[in-house]
């Protein structure tokens, strides 16, 4: 076999993924160590499997969190960032919310400094899986939610602050604001959302919805309220959508436009025409009826575009209704320069932490994420059929089985073994 040589990107803005590659890792804070010990083993395997030794990962750990600070001082090394920019894909645990000043979150952090601007979650639901609705099997969405903009982006003022005295005069004496009401005891935040961040993010969610064969993207948003942030956020996906994809999509902007020119009828016979002819649908809907739908009709959503506060609340909503946020798996990628990080999308559990004991199906189905990312499809159909057999065997950690009649309750490192066999 070749030397082992990291991902890059062809001039066309593939991914050039050598059959010997070099994937980072960072290992992950509490539970993470044992997560990894599993997945790690179950990634392997679905390679050996899917290609009989023609491809080969070499992993690199590279460093953030609680380890990263007792070696080097450091929550995340700027070293860590280099790295995981260089080698394009990386796949990382739970990490740790530092205690004190500086970093706020490590998560964040590293999608803010990679400029990660998509935070992708793809919601499905298995066979077996218990869940709190009656048809979790309706549930079938990915969702894009903005990753760098919005109330994400850290901008805040703590009250009796001298910066938040200064921004409260600006606002209040320069701008002639009047509705904050306790101007003397209020934090105050800034919420930026630009029409670059906006658009990257819709394109993004559209061009991924083209390539997958899906139905539809929602642009989800709280427009009605926050008018010139979401709202605004909602105008400039349409724009992306009616003049970037035109021969590709039919917008509900496009619709409104025929209707105002030609009445309802003829708005209607043309999204029928065009759905008919194959084009995607691009849709809006606010985000608190997004909430409501999702649960009384979710079988109408597929892909979602959404700010990045929104997408934290519907993500978890989602991953709830299909079993929780402990299978949940989630990326934080750069569409432009291909960076991408796969994450386990939980947190760190320190109270289980070396017992092993948790869920590993949020970090396994993030590296199935990544394999296809790479175009390593082999191997994360794989990992897919492993975990449906095991789930189907009613094989499973403490969280399921406890929820499940009949079940067998495994380790972490054992379920890890269960979907190895099961591949």
């Amino acid at each position: 076999m070749t030397p082992a040589a990291k991902v890059t990107k062809n001039a066309n803005g593939t991914l050039s993924v050598p059959d010997h590659v070099i994937l980072p890792f960072i290992e992950g804070d509490g539970i993470g160590p044992d997560i990894w010990a599993s997945a790690v083993r179950v990634f392997n395997a679905a390679v050996e499997r899917a290609y009989g030794g023609q491809r080969k990962i070499e992993w690199l750990e590279v460093y953030a969190g609680e380890k990263a600070f007792n070696n080097t001082g450091e929550w995340l090394p700027t070293e860590t960032t280099d790295t995981i920019a260089d080698h394009l894909v990386s796949i990382k645990g739970p990490l740790t919310t530092p205690v004190g000043g500086g970093i706020r979150s490590l998560n964040v952090a590293i999608r803010q400094r990679l400029d990660l601007y998509v935070c992708q979650r793809p919601v499905r639901y298995f066979d077996g899986v218990p869940s709190p609705v009656k048809t979790p099997e309706k549930v079938n969405m990915v969702i894009f939610r903005e990753n760098t903009e919005g109330i994400y982006a850290g901008i805040e003022f703590d009250h009796g602050s001298e910066d938040v005295i200064k921004l409260r005069n600006f606002l209040v004496e320069e701008l002639g604001v009047e509705k904050i009401r306790f101007p003397d005891t209020s934090s105050l935040g800034i919420k930026p959302m630009s029409e670059e961040g906006s658009k990257r993010l819709s394109r993004a969610a559209i061009q991924y919805a083209l390539d997958q064969n899906r139905q539809s993207v929602t642009l989800v948003h709280k427009g009605n309220i926050m008018k010139f942030t979401e709202g605004f956020f909602k105008k400039w996906g349409y724009e992306v959508a009616d003049q970037e994809f035109a021969d590709q999509t039919y917008s509900w902007a496009r619709w409104e436009k025929t209707k105002e020119e030609q009445g309802t009828e003829a708005a209607n016979a043309e999204q029928a025409a065009a759905l008919e002819a194959g084009k995607i649908l691009v849709k809006d809907c606010i985000c608190d009826a997004f909430l409501q739908q999702i649960l009384t009709r979710p079988a109408e959503y597929d892909v979602i575009a959404t700010p990045n506060l929104n997408g934290d609340y519907v993500s978890d909503a989602l991953a709830a209704q299909v079993g929780g946020i402990g299978i949940a798996p989630g990326a934080n990628i750069n569409y432009e320069n291909g960076i991408a990080v796969f994450e386990a999308t939980h947190g760190t559990a320190p109270k289980y932490a070396g017992q092993d004991k948790v869920n590993p199906g949020s970090v396994i189905l993030s590296g199935e994420m990544m394999f296809r990312y790479m175009g390593w499809n082999e191997a994360a159909d794989c990992i897919i059929a492993g975990l449906e057999k095991t789930i189907e065997s009613k094989r499973v950690t403490y969280d399921f089985h406890r929820l499940m009649d009949g079940a067998t309750k495994l380790r972490c490192s054992e379920f890890g073994s269960a979907i190895i066999e099961n591949m």
